[in-house]
């Protein structure tokens, strides 16, 4: 004898009962702050210890963040070496551009050297690291010779283009070493340096 056995139907919830699906996060912001997430690991960790998931982590995204904005590690960091480049021009423009006389330039490149107006401790160091990484990845010269280029630009506004070179030298050059320096050159030291490179007469303020 055959025993059938009912079995009902599982009971479809109502519609008001269905948990809804979660809400897609609104991040309009999210590939931006990749970018200067990158900026902060960098300066942490170094070009050879940043990682996608360190950068997403600093960024508080999820892993795949990384790879959704950018095809490989090495377009972020181009774009995060970008931002610093052109935020450091910009504020290197800016400070020039304020000169109306050609005293009030040489007077500019002495700040832009002692006053920290761009060479903070973290721009510096960033500044190492994508010097150091230009001359293992080549592609990334051009993030330098940009930068370069705008800062020379700036420069020439009020000196001829191979005072505008040397002295855009001098401005780094004599920035890195302030930084490390034992007894750092002073103001007046880096004015007479500029009014020799200049080739003004050296005046005080």
């Amino acid at each position: 004898m055959r025993t059938y056995v009912h079995i009902a139907p599982k009971a479809t919830p109502p519609e008001d009962a269905r948990l809804p699906a979660a809400p897609r996060r609104h991040d309009p912001d999210r590939r931006a702050r990749l970018v200067r997430a990158a900026l902060d690991v960098i300066a942490e960790h170094g070009v050879a210890g940043t990682t996608h998931r360190r950068i997403a982590a600093a960024a508080d995204v999820p892993l795949g963040s990384t790879t959704y904005h950018f095809a490989s590690l090495d377009d972020l960091l181009t774009e995060a070496f970008t931002l610093l480049a052109d935020t450091v021009a910009a504020r290197f423009a800016a400070r020039l551009a304020a000169a109306t006389t050609r005293e009030q330039a040489c007077e500019a490149v002495v700040d832009l050297v002692v006053d920290d107006a761009w060479a903070t401790p973290r721009t510096l160091l960033l500044s190492y690291e994508l010097y150091a990484y230009a001359a293992r990845v080549p592609a990334f010269r051009r993030v330098m010779q940009d930068w370069m280029g705008k800062s020379r630009t700036a420069l020439e506004r009020h000196f001829p283009p191979e005072t505008a070179r040397a002295l855009d030298a001098m401005i780094e050059g004599l920035s890195i070493h302030r930084s490390v320096d034992r007894q750092p050159a002073g103001r007046d030291e880096v004015r007479a340096i500029v009014a020799r490179l200049a080739g003004s007469p050296l005046t005080l303020p």
